[in-house]
């Protein structure tokens, strides 16, 4: 049953803060998944405060050879800019992969970074760590799609594909909050159950997310975004790869490898970055890439099969990555 709670719809950056400033309150942006936590009591707010009439949170725009890309921008926007199709291939294909075509439509890259997580026991009637309790559920019970890196101690995957896809990509964001605004690179965005298994983001009370900076790609760039679900639409990734690399005649001079549906946070692999670089792309050296990448995984009792999966799924993605070249 959904609680009780007021809704303002603001006119400004200013008017936001101000209301997020006392009380508890919520933000709404594309709103895909906020009535469920709201009902669930993931989230507590006696007064949700929508962002939707912010025109300057919304749109991409290129800026120094990157792209500045608005809180508040749609994910079908984001699948099929032209720009971000051009320039960021693995943003682009994370975005038209995200849940299905009504939800990008309607739902936000702020909402898809700051979504909560989809554990069925965090979503359930138990008193889980991540709430409060004293235990994750998923380490003795039903783990079949949960985390094989960063879990202890709460075995959650994050949800999003196009987190995914901007850490590889270097992206930062842009946060506005009571204390002014402040840049903070994507990949130390998350917060590991290890550091806080109360917080999915270092967004403080108040604060809000108000763009995503991806810088300039490197010359001779490529990259790629691919995931595995139980469905072809709509479902989160069982497992997934982004894939950015640097090449320079032939070689791999810079490259960055995050997995999806592999952890509490969008998991940047450095074995594979290390085992690729400075390396140029042929079989064996895939194969030790592919097979790095899993090296330390810590699988649960059900959920063993991610290792050959990621094994398998970065394997092909560098092949096809190398083709390309």
């Amino acid at each position: 049953m959904l609680p009780n709670f007021s809704y303002v719809r603001v006119h400004s950056v200013k008017e936001a803060l101000e209301h997020l400033s006392s009380g508890k309150t919520c933000i709404h942006a594309g709103g895909t998944d906020l009535l469920g936590c709201l009902e669930k009591n993931l989230i507590a707010a006696d007064k949700v405060v929508s962002l939707g009439r912010l025109s300057d949170l919304k749109g991409v725009r290129e800026e120094g050879g990157g792209v500045r890309i608005g809180a508040l921008t749609s994910i079908s926007e984001l699948a099929r800019h032209p720009v971000i199709v051009e320039k960021y291939r693995a943003l682009s294909q994370a975005a038209a992969q995200v849940a299905s075509p009504q939800l990008r439509n309607q739902g936000t890259l702020g909402g898809n970074l700051c979504q909560k997580p989809r554990c069925w026991y965090y979503r359930g009637e138990f008193d889980c760590l991540r709430k409060g309790g004293e235990i994750c559920y998923a380490v003795v019970g039903d783990n079949r799609f949960h985390c094989i890196f960063g879990g202890d101690p709460c075995y959650i995957v994050h949800p999003s594909d196009t987190a995914a896809a901007l850490v590889a990509l270097e992206a930062e964001v842009r946060i506005t909050g009571p204390g002014g605004t402040r840049a903070v690179p994507l990949e130390d965005f998350f917060v590991t159950p290890e550091k806080d298994v109360r917080k999915e983001t270092s967004l403080e009370r108040g604060e809000i997310l108000m763009e995503v900076v991806v810088p300039v790609p490197a010359p001779g760039s490529v990259s790629s975004y691919r995931k595995v679900r139980a469905r072809n639409s709509w479902d989160f990734a069982l497992a997934g790869v982004a894939i950015v690399l640097g090449m320079s005649g032939g070689t791999v001079k810079k490259c960055r490898v995050v997995l999806s549906g592999a952890a509490p946070i969008p998991w940047r692999s450095r074995e594979a970055e290390q085992a690729l670089q400075g390396q140029s792309l042929g079989a064996e050296v895939i194969a030790r890439a592919a097979e790095a990448a899993v090296s330390k995984a810590q699988p649960l009792d059900h959920n063993a099969y991610k290792i050959p999966m990621f094994r398998g799924l970065l394997e092909q993605e560098l092949k096809k990555l190398a083709s390309l070249l």
